[in-house]
């Protein structure tokens, strides 16, 4: 997966973002599109989320998580950069 043509997008979501089943829905949702990577909530309230993919698959990803979520989400930090190809699957770390 250590490819250009990926990415890798590390995104902090805050709000009302924990204990809505917001862990649950990213990696239900990411089961629809080619991405691997990891979602976690932080003690800080926000909840973190890595992934890596083909850009369209992350931006599909990402915008389908944003309508599903859209009621809790209040502000989205996103950072990205080339993919390295350190996931094999979406999971939940906890």
């Amino acid at each position: 997966m250590n490819s250009p043509t990926l990415q890798r997008r590390h995104v902090f979501y805050s709000g009302h973002v924990q204990g809505v089943g917001f862990r649950y829905t990213a990696q239900a949702v990411a089961r629809g599109f080619d991405v691997t990577g990891f979602v976690r909530n932080l003690v800080d309230r926000r909840v973190e989320l890595v992934a890596e993919g083909p850009a369209d698959e992350l931006d599909g990803f990402l915008a389908a998580l944003a309508r599903r979520m859209s009621d809790h989400i209040r502000h989205v930090d996103c950072d990205s950069r080339p993919a390295i190809g350190e996931f094999t699957h979406f999971e939940i770390h906890y």
